[in-house]
């Protein structure tokens, strides 16, 4: 089955939900992009990303145990082969690319 390449927001959510790990709900994947990808981040964009994954069968989400319990997520093995595959593309394209060569000094 090939996997459909995954958007920009769509990889660094499902990156957020991998380094959250047992915490993966909507605003701890929020402030792990906040924190670490230094971007202020809509919670609703998270959780429409969330669903459109899901819908994919790249995350799935469950409900913890109580009262006003969280919904949690997980990456799938299909999830974890689509940012295996997106990673994958990403770095054959920038392979050979150098940025210096096009004027930027950063």
């Amino acid at each position: 089955m090939k996997i459909e390449a995954l958007g920009s927001f769509e990889e660094q959510v499902m990156l957020g939900v991998l380094r959250t790990g047992d915490d993966a709900y909507g605003m701890a994947i929020r402030r792990e992009l906040e924190e670490v990808g230094g971007r202020d981040v809509a919670i609703g964009a998270i959780y429409a990303t969330l669903d459109r994954l899901e819908a994919k069968g790249l995350v799935s989400s469950s409900r913890g145990r109580g009262t006003g319990a969280r919904r949690m997520f997980e990456v799938t093995p299909e999830g974890l082969r689509a940012l295996a595959e997106t990673r994958a593309a990403r770095e054959r394209l920038w392979k050979g690319v150098k940025l210096t060569e096009f004027g930027w000094s950063g």
